[in-house]
Order: structure tokens, then C-alpha cells, then sequence
């Protein structure tokens, strides 16, 4: 998923300075932002207090939205780098391109990870013949020092491992929860899992108290350690859990993201995630002159040029304003 604000701000972030060392109920709010050809997505991270949740540093939530007559989907070939992006279907498909020869379906419950390692370019469409309905999240998990040059690659799992409790079930997309580990390769201690609670179920999420960890209501009601959320609202819960109380009367869906605090600092601007304004810049400047990301092949238009950079400098500083 591409940022394409034609005016998109640096976003600077990292540092544990910030991180809530305790358990906080501090609600995000979203805002509204159009991929075109129909598709508006809520985003709710990086959001105006909250930059980063362990090495998450995106999230873009949409739907469910009715395409039936529509083309849905259309994102044309953009670059990214020094990050991974995760694509999470609850209804609908997404054809995925990439610069490596990439070329699959991402349908409803499957994982589609591409590290971007130091570049990467792809695409993203509704196919032909797609379903009514579209509904799901995108999101980003910042790389950290030792793997952002590395080389980009493309995982696609159909099967996520679930782990049972009562009241709910838990697809792993990264990481591990309550012993059941996803395949899906992470650079940082992190978590993400899509969770179905039954209807009328008080059930309890184990959680790391190491970790700072945020919830993504995808549908239904969802109760979360007393906080009623609607569908598309984000709640920020901090450190120091060992457990999570959720309820939802008549059924629900979210998303569990959590990790260790991210330590670097960072800026982010575009799609792009790097140390400091000179590597942004760089990342600009390659993307413009076709080097570095190489070429999406297949997708029927050109690539999305990238945005004028800020006159302001672009300094990493710290998680929240």
C-alpha cells in the first residue's frame, strides 16, 4: 500500500522515550485519505500523539465497501524502502506486482508479506472479476538497522498457524502469541494476530509485559479491557500487560499489533523509512531517475511519481509529539 498524499508530512518516530511504561487506554483517532478510483482508507497510524507501536508504524484500515460495481483497488507501481508490508483481507482479493516478478491473489485470512529491504517497487489492484465487497487492513512494520539494506523478497502464507482460548481464536501473522508462532520472517520481537471473539465471550488475551501493544477493531462490537470500540477505531493499551480482557456480544474481529518498543529514531516521509532527511532525499531522487527500485511489469499504467519534498528539514526525533 502506497502513502499517496500528493503533500505527505515527515513523520519522525522511534525512541522508547515516550513509550507508555504502564497500561494506558489512550483511543487513536483516525483520518480519512483517498487511494483513488473509489478507495478511501482510515488511517490511524502514524496519527497525530502516536508514531509507532513496538516496529509497527503504519496502519491503514478500509471497508468493508461495496465494489460490486466499481474497480476497487488501483494503487500503480511506487517504491518503498527500509520497511515490510503486511496485506490482511477480511473480504475481497488483491492482485499483488512486484519488481522481483512477484505475482499473486492475496485473498481473505492469507498473508502477503514483502520486506522492502533497501528497495523495492510493486502494485496493488482489485483483479478482474473481483468480489463485492473490500475490506481489510494494510500495514508496515519499520526494519531495524541490521536488516533495512538487505535484500527485498516477497512471502506469500495461504495457511496461518491459530491458536485456541475460550471465547476466541487467533490467526498469527507475525511473530508469536500464547506459544503458536507464524512462519512469516520478522526482524524485531513483534506480534500481529487477527482474533475472532464468539459471541458473549469474556475472554483474556495473554500478552508480553515487555511488549506496548495497540488493537484494530475490524468488525462487530468489540469490548477491549472495558472500552467499547467500533469497527475502524484504534486503541493504544501500552506496556506492562500480562493479559487482555475482551468481550464481544454478537461476534467480533480485531487486530492484536504489539512489540518491543522501537529504539531507533527514524523518518519516515512518502513511503520511505529511513535515519536521516539526506537518505530520504537519496530515496527521492533514485525513485524520479528509475534507479535502485527497479520495474513493475504487468500492471496496465505508469508508475506514481513521488510527491515534492518538504522545504522543511527532515529530522528524526522522538515517538509522539
Amino acid at each position: 500500500m502506497s502513502d499517496l498524499q500528493t503533500r505527505p508530512e515527515a513523520v519522525a518516530c522511534g525512541g522508547r522515550d515516550d513509550v507508555a511504561g504502564g497500561p494506558v487506554r489512550e483511543l487513536l483517532k483516525s483520518r480519512t485519505v483517498s487511494l483513488g478510483a473509489g478507495t478511501e482508507v482510515r488511517r490511524l497510524l502514524p496519527t497525530l500523539g502516536r508514531r509507532m507501536v513496538g516496529a509497527w508504524c503504519f496502519v491503514d484500515n478500509y471497508g468493508p465497501d461495496d465494489i460490486a460495481r466499481e474497480p476497487g483497488m488501483q494503487v500503480p507501481p511506487h517504491p518503498h524502502m527500509g520497511l515490510q508490508t503486511v496485506s490482511w483481507l477480511h473480504a475481497g482479493e488483491v492482485l499483488h506486482r512486484d519488481s522481483l516478478g512477484s505475482l499473486q491473489t492475496i485473498r481473505p485470512r492469507q498473508l502477503g508479506l514483502m520486506t522492502s529491504g533497501r528497495a523495492i517497487s510493486h502494485s496493488e489492484e482489485s483483479p478482474r472479476g473481483h468480489g463485492p465487497v473490500l475490506h481489510g487492513a494494510q500495514l508496515w512494520v519499520a526494519l531495524p538497522g541490521a536488516a533495512r539494506n538487505t535484500d527485498p523478497s516477497w512471502e506469500f502464507h495461504a495457511d496461518l498457524p491459530v491458536a485456541a482460548a475460550p471465547g476466541l481464536t487467533a490467526t498469527v501473522l507475525l511473530g508469536e502469541l500464547a506459544g503458536t508462532a507464524s512462519p512469516a520472517r520478522v526482524h524485531t520481537p513483534i506480534v500481529g494476530a487477527d482474533i475472532e471473539v464468539a459471541d458473549g465471550a469474556d475472554a483474556r488475551l495473554p500478552l508480553e509485559p515487555d511488549f506496548e501493544y495497540a488493537v484494530l477493531t475490524m468488525s462487530g462490537r468489540n469490548v477491549v479491557d472495558g472500552v467499547p470500540l467500533d469497527p475502524g477505531s484504534m486503541l493504544y493499551l501500552g506496556c506492562g500487560r500480562r493479559e487482555l480482557p475482551v468481550r464481544a456480544d454478537g461476534g467480533g474481529s480485531l487486530m492484536l499489533l504489539g512489540g518491543e518498543p522501537f529504539e531507533e529514531r527514524l523518518v519516515m516521509w512518502w513511503n520511505f523509512v529511513g535515519r536521516s532527511g539526506d537518505e530520504i532525499t537519496q530515496a527521492r531522487a533514485d525513485w524520479m531517475n528509475g534507479d535502485r527500485f527497479g520495474t513493475v511489469h504487468g500492471y496496465d499504467g505508469g508508475p506514481i511519481p513521488a510527491p515534492a519534498l518538504p522545504k522543511l528539514p527532515l529530522k528524526p526525533r522522538g515517538r509522539t509529539r
